[in-house]
């Protein structure tokens, strides 16, 4: 039996206003699944990515305006988006308190591709 403590895991900052703190992933053992969780300031978010695997958006608390492709939404504390794998999506910290953001994918390793950019981001891959 593996036990996960948050407090063992380091955060990292992704991006400015974006704390991102690894829950389970293939670093850790997972083989099926990558869970993390986000919390962003006001304003800041992610930007218009894909990724090759679905991914589901957990708001935990906060309001965040989450897109798909072209349509946007405003989801606030409980509320979920799925995101089907290869879709371009993002969302960004619409209120004025701190987002935090529950984020599980169906991969153990985090890929996604940034809009606009040649290469795949990876994180998490223990190769």
């Amino acid at each position: 039996m593996k036990i996960i403590d948050p407090r063992d895991m380091v955060p990292e900052q992704w991006r400015p206003g974006v704390e991102t703190r690894m829950r389970a992933s293939a670093i850790n053992g997972a083989t099926q699944l990558c869970i993390f969780e986000q919390w962003v300031a006001p304003g800041a978010g992610a930007p218009t990515h894909s990724h090759p695997v679905e991914e589901v958006l957990t708001v935990r608390e906060g309001e965040a305006e989450m897109w798909i492709d072209e349509e946007r939404a405003v989801l606030t504390s409980g509320q979920s988006l799925i995101v089907p794998a290869g879709r371009k999506h993002g969302f960004r910290n619409s209120g004025t308190a701190t987002l935090h953001i529950h984020a599980v994918l169906a991969s153990p390793v985090f890929e996604a591709m940034m809009e606009g950019a040649a290469e795949m981001t990876r994180r998490w891959d223990p190769a």
